[in-house]
């Protein structure tokens, strides 16, 4: 059976798809002909197939910062869990910040990684409406960073290594989060990541928004997959302030400068991931293998330096962002 079949009704398709999805419903109906019997048009569901991907190569090798913002927050795409179960066995699941509850908002745990145990810490948006309240969309409260910075200090205590999974549209602004110390908890996790004497390394899998990623987002290497993006402001959000309305969303992401190729020619990320062609939801199990070959070979990379020369190392890098000689 070909990839395709039945992708169209399956899929859901971005506004500047909307090419891709015309041809995809060409080829489902050339599929229901063929299904049917009546005649043989394998041969047009072959030149279809290849167009369909010629199509999709193209329109993903060009995409601006305001499409990749569209894909990054795709309904389908795979958040922290699914990368866990995927590329790991023996996942353990662990809970609460021992001060207030436990928040959906934030996942994390023990997980082998062929043959590895790893302490896994990541946003998890929900994967339908009913689970995204649930997780509250990715949008964790103070005690969902003092979870995380409690696992991340469990993880040292047993000299696991620890990877962060970034996939947040912001910390929860509402006012119960600021009275518990919102600012406070993701600026001691800030400060406690430079001092972990494991190995972290962070991946901002989707959306990487302000304070909200940045309070799992210190490590000794952060990666961006391709089509994501990172910056202390969404584009609705600048656009909305600059402009005093949403309309200029577009230009705010392209000016912000947030996509992973900016990041990285700017020294804020240490590497890109790519993704498959049509985006990590088009072909998760293949974005999951391309992650998990990245994590081991970078903890290979990692652990052979010192706790000391980790830390050092890992302080180093985030004091030179920001310096401009001129």
């Amino acid at each position: 059976m070909s990839i395709f079949a039945g992708q169209s009704k399956l899929m859901i398709f971005l506004d500047f798809e909307k090419p891709i999805q015309e041809l995809y419903q060409e080829l489902e109906k050339l599929q229901e002909i063929q299904e049917k019997g009546k005649s043989d048009v394998s041969a047009s569901i072959a030149a279809l197939e290849k167009q369909i991907l010629e199509e999709k190569t193209k329109l993903y090798t060009g995409l601006t910062g305001w499409q990749k913002v569209q894909v990054s927050r795709h309904m389908e795409r795979p958040y922290t869990l699914y990368y866990v179960n995927q590329m790991c066995s023996d996942f353990m699941e662990l809970y609460g910040d021992r001060n207030i509850r436990d928040d959906k908002a934030i996942v994390g745990g023990f997980a082998s990684l062929e043959g590895r145990t790893v302490m896994f810490i990541g946003h998890q948006k929900g994967i339908n409406t009913k689970m995204r309240q649930y997780r509250n969309f990715g949008m964790a409260n103070p005690e969902g960073y003092r979870k995380a910075l409690r696992l991340m200090k469990m993880a040292e205590k047993f000299n696991k290594p620890i990877v962060t999974f970034i996939d947040t549209p912001g910390a929860y602004p509402g006012i119960e989060g600021e009275e518990r110390g919102q600012a406070e908890a993701i600026a001691r996790n800030i400060r406690d990541m430079f001092m972990l004497k494991v190995p972290v390394i962070c991946i901002i899998v989707g959306e990487g928004a302000s304070g909200g990623a940045i309070g799992i987002g210190v490590g000794d290497r952060v990666f961006m997959l391709a089509n994501t993006w990172y910056s202390v402001i969404s584009p609705e959000s600048c656009s909305s302030i600059l402009w005093r309305s949403w309309d200029y969303k577009e230009t705010a992401a392209e000016a912000l400068k947030l996509t992973a190729d900016h990041m990285l020619a700017n020294g804020l990320i240490d590497g890109i991931i790519e993704e498959p062609i049509g985006g990590a939801h088009a072909e998760p199990e293949a974005m999951a293998a391309i992650l998990k070959a990245k994590l081991i070979s970078t903890l290979d990379e990692l652990e052979k330096q010192t706790p000391d020369a980790r830390i050092t190392s890992r302080i180093d890098k985030f004091c030179r962002m920001g310096v401009i000689n001129e």
